[in-house]
């Protein structure tokens, strides 16, 4: 994880592609951390905080359930300019979806940016602590960033939201380059 969340800490901008999404992020001047039976348990992932303005473009959140305080919502959609989810959308509980995005100010931007790395967890199981590890995956963050790891969005939400990229046609790329393939890593 250590050789792979180098390339992330040396890149300006991180673009997400998959079905229905297209995302371009940036952790200049951030860096990376990696969590392997650090920070919580399963190990796992690295990760670190986008800048708060960075978030340009789409994200679906179609291929898992996500899961925020005991409730679940399906088909999450995400649309993102400056760094704010300026569009959300959802296939159910969408109503619960924009209250929690309407928390406070920072609810709409990104805190947090994992990418999953853990071989051992091959399928969705609804507990994000496991399911934000599977290898093949990256989450983001609506909400609080880590201040340690740069981060200055303050919320009273963070939550975890998984997307895979082992389905054709997705990629993880760093400054134009892919690093990762349908959930294989390229680097």
């Amino acid at each position: 994880m250590r050789t792979i969340a180098a390339h992330f800490d040396a890149a300006s901008e991180v673009r997400i592609v998959g079905e229905g999404t297209d995302l371009r992020l940036s952790l200049a001047g951030r860096s990376v951390k990696v969590d392997a039976l650090g920070s919580n348990l399963p190990g796992g992932e690295f990760f670190g905080c986008p800048l708060e303005d960075s978030a340009e473009g789409e994200i679906s959140f179609g291929d898992f359930p996500a899961v925020y305080r005991g409730r679940e919502i399906t088909g999450i959609r995400l649309r993102f300019a400056g760094g704010v989810v300026v569009d959300a959308s959802a296939e159910t509980n969408e109503s619960y979806l924009i209250d929690t995005l309407d928390t406070d100010e920072g609810a709409r931007r990104l805190g947090e940016l994992g990418i999953g790395c853990n071989p051992g967890i091959t399928r969705y199981m609804k507990n994000t602590l496991f399911d934000e590890k599977m290898d093949g995956t990256v989450h983001l963050a609506l909400g609080n960033s880590y201040t340690d790891l740069g981060g200055v969005n303050q919320s009273a939400i963070h939550w975890d939201l998984v997307k895979d990229l082992r389905l054709p046609g997705s990629r993880l790329e760093l400054d134009g380059v892919a690093v990762q393939s349908d959930g294989t890593w390229l680097v």
